[in-house]
């Protein structure tokens, strides 16, 4: 490649993030077991990564089940309202927490296998509390929810959750479950 055009590739590719952390390690119980540390990226999306360390340190995530997994898509968690283990999970994923709703922090970064999105609805500014992981790559999703970390370790865990049924991928029986999910620094 030519050193002009391999210059211009270089500044355009997007950076993850600058520093890493903070992290959250989420335990996993159910058909997946493990730990799934994922990092936030604070300096593309700020003011989710501090509503997601609040409600972790606060314990909202602790037994919030998977209540939306799609095969080769994604899984969908952070249903502190409607999605705790032990709850009828019929409304599971249309919940948020007891905080404002964020303003969507879109970046360039893509949506690739292990990348972290913030759930929404259709209006661009209503994530709350309820987040996914990638399976696969998802480009058709760039520059339209924000992202807010990548897995680090753990894709393995994640490849095992436990698949939805049907279109919309709900979850069918007994979900997996984030048992905890701690906050740390490095």
């Amino acid at each position: 490649m030519h050193k002009l055009a391999a210059a211009l590739v270089l500044a355009a590719a997007p950076a993850v993030a600058d520093e890493p952390g903070p992290y959250l390690d989420i335990t996993v119980s159910g058909q997946a077991n493990g730990v799934i540390t994922i990092d936030l990226n604070e300096e593309v999306a700020p003011g989710h990564t501090a509503q997601l360390v609040a409600l972790a340190e606060e314990g909202k995530y602790d037994n919030v089940v998977f209540h939306r997994v799609i095969e080769g898509f994604m899984a969908q968690t952070g249903d502190v309202q409607f999605g705790i283990l032990g709850q009828d999970m019929r409304r599971a994923g249309m919940g948020s927490s007891d905080r404002p709703d964020l303003a969507a922090e879109f970046s360039d970064i893509p949506f690739d296998r292990g990348m972290v999105g913030m759930a929404r609805s259709q209006n661009p500014d209503s994530g709350n509390s309820q987040f996914f992981i990638m399976f696969d790559d998802g480009h058709f999703l760039n520059g339209q929810y924000t992202i807010i970390g990548k897995v680090t370790e753990g894709m393995d865990i994640v490849d095992t959750i436990k698949l939805g049924e049907g279109r919309n991928g709900a979850v069918i029986g007994e979900p997996d479950v984030m048992t905890s999910v701690v906050v740390r620094a490095q």
